[in-house]
Parts: structure tokens; C-alpha cells; sequence
């Protein structure tokens, strides 16, 4: 099963609305979401810091950043 990483903060309202967004996506696609609190480590809040919320599916090194729509997620995912 894949996994579908989500680099957020908390107070993070567009995280909030990322995260509405992906999850029945995830669900539809069978694919594991993992959020990733990017405030734990000082690398991530250097590279997403200004750029929150992110997504990047496990073994990639593309990523999809906010804002996106269900349909570009899904191009993303199923590339």
C-alpha cells in the first residue's frame, strides 16, 4: 500500500482544509495518509515552512503544494 505523506503545522487552517480534502480521496484510492508535523524538526520547517501544506507520495521526490483541487490530487496520485 502506498503512503501519501502530508507536511502540516497545527493552527494550520489550509492544513485543515488539505487534509478534508485528501482523506476521502486516500480512502478511495486505498492509500495511507501520514501526516507529518513539520514544527518536530528544524530541515522541514526550513523547506516547508512558508510552503504548508504539501503532499509527496512515498519514493517520490515530486510534490503537490496548497493549493490544489480533488482533481489535481488525483492526476498527482495516479501519475
Amino acid at each position: 500500500m502506498q503512503t501519501l505523506f502530508l507536511y502540516t503545522t497545527s493552527e494550520c487552517h489550509l492544513c485543515d482544509q488539505a487534509k478534508s480534502l485528501v482523506a476521502p480521496v486516500v480512502n478511495q484510492l486505498a492509500i495511507k495518509m501520514k501526516e507529518i508535523e513539520i514544527a518536530d524538526d528544524d530541515w522541514l520547517i526550513e523547506n516547508y515552512g512558508t510552503r504548508i501544506p504539501v503532499i509527496r507520495i512515498d519514493g517520490s521526490s515530486d510534490e503537490l503544494g496548497w493549493p490544489f483541487t480533488p482533481e489535481d490530487l488525483i492526476e498527482y496520485l495516479t501519475e
